[in-house]
């Protein structure tokens, strides 16, 4: 199974952007989803997930409200739609999949490669 993370780039605070993650190689619908990230001498630490079904999305504190995850099974594309960013969601933003829609990395199964996201003050 590949993933392949892409979307980040430089955003100045208050701005919007857009992740998404493509999944080869695996029956998509079969997986559940996750987005972490990793900010520079930090913790690799949980975003958000999707279960298979769609029906269970939980969020980190830090980011609900601001951030929404989605994925379309025809595409085999999991997203990361996020608004109001801060500088301190400044990151390298990593999409996984997971043995259940959960934060801990202990269900991750596959990581993809990564994509930073900058946001400035």
């Amino acid at each position: 199974v590949q993933l392949q993370a892409s979307g980040g780039g430089l955003v100045q605070a208050g701005g919007s952007l857009r992740l998404s993650c493509a999944v080869s190689g695996g029956t998509f619908r079969d997986y559940a989803m996750g987005w972490f990230r990793q900010a520079p001498g930090k913790d690799r630490g949980f975003v958000a997930a999707i279960s298979r079904s769609g029906r269970r999305i939980p969020y980190a504190n830090s980011v609900k409200g601001r951030f929404t995850i989605s994925r379309d099974n025809a595409k085999n594309t999991v997203y990361l739609q996020m608004n109001s960013l801060k500088p301190e969601d400044t990151s390298v933003y990593y999409c996984a999949v997971c043995k259940s829609a959960s934060h801990y990395l202990t269900d991750i199964v596959y990581w993809g490669q990564g994509t930073l996201v900058t946001v400035s003050s």
